[in-house]
């Protein structure tokens, strides 16, 4: 199995009320792959980090197979929320993936 772990920043111009709903449009989004992606095993979204915390947003997901991440990456659903909830929100992102 893989591990692909990502951890975003969301813009600074962003007012709360605004990053609150990216957030929740980038977890009910991403959350909503799940089974709809194959080899996708689970997805989850951590959209309340605590405040010792540099990040806003993490993703955890699982994989059977480093192609099954590689599918997932140019998967048309993935792509979809990638480009519609996630990219137009965020400044950094972060990822690690390996095997578990």
């Amino acid at each position: 199995m893989v591990k692909h772990i990502i951890l975003w920043q969301l813009r600074d111009d962003l007012s709360e009320s605004e990053k609150t709903e990216a957030k929740i449009g980038i977890k009910e989004g991403l959350e909503a792959l799940k089974g709809k992606i194959p080899g996708l095993i689970d997805i989850k979204v951590e959209i309340n980090p605590l405040a010792s915390s540099n990040s806003e947003v993490m993703l955890d997901s699982v994989f059977e197979s480093e192609e099954a991440l590689k599918g997932y990456a140019v998967h048309p659903e993935h792509t979809a929320v990638a480009d519609g909830k996630v990219r137009p929100y965020t400044k950094s992102r972060t990822c690690m993936d390996f095997e578990n």
